[in-house]
């Protein structure tokens, strides 16, 4: 069989975490669990990252250039700001069901090593969500199908509150979770505290 690359091996291992998280909890990431889950030895995941720290470090620069890169597309499309705000909640809603795990993980290691480096990189990218959130609600008041009186930071920091739900959700409704209802129930509430 023919050994995989280093970019493969390493897409491998942060999709394990994310998996083992998702599945069994925080506390059972090990290398132990992650080698056996990938086929790898223990020694493998360390030549391939050589602490945790890095794994986490990894996966918070795929969520910045994968998730973020993805709704900063969305959001500076010149599409009208309504067909906007469900893409870019649906894409959001999408890359964590897909990536499941990766909000407890962000959240709990991120904000709880002491890691100064960390905890910027996760505070980067949630400010770059709600500034992205803010410009679709101004472009929707600027073009005029939305309340001018609306202020486009407190729906950003409302709107942030929905990946938080949704995880909740995936954790407690494994199996029944629809998806495009979910979008839809959110995008709606959204739209109603935004229209004139």
């Amino acid at each position: 069989m023919p050994r995989e690359s280093t970019d493969v091996r390493q897409e491998q291992i942060k999709k394990a975490v994310l998996e083992i998280i998702a599945d069994e909890g925080l506390n059972n990431v090990s290398t132990r669990n992650l080698a056996k889950r990938i086929g790898l030895t223990e020694g493998a995941i360390f030549r391939h990252f050589p602490t945790k720290r890095d794994i986490i470090k990894g996966i918070m620069d795929d969520v910045a250039n994968g998730l973020v890169g993805q709704l900063r597309s969305i959001a500076l499309s010149p599409v009208k700001a309504e067909d906007k705000l469900f893409d870019f909640l649906c894409k959001h809603v999408t890359y964590l069901k897909e990536n499941r795990g990766i909000t407890i993980l962000l959240f709990s290691e991120a904000a709880h090593l002491g890691d100064k480096e960390l905890k910027d990189k996760l505070s980067q990218i949630l400010s770059e969500q709600k500034q992205l959130v803010s410009k679709i609600v101004k472009d929707g008041i600027a073009e005029g199908v939305w309340d001018k009186n609306v202020n486009a930071e407190d729906i950003a920091v409302i709107y942030m509150g929905i990946p938080i739900t949704f995880n909740i959700e995936l954790v407690l409704n494994k199996s029944g979770l629809n998806m495009n209802n979910f979008c839809k129930r959110m995008f709606a509430l959204i739209l109603r505290s935004l229209k004139k």
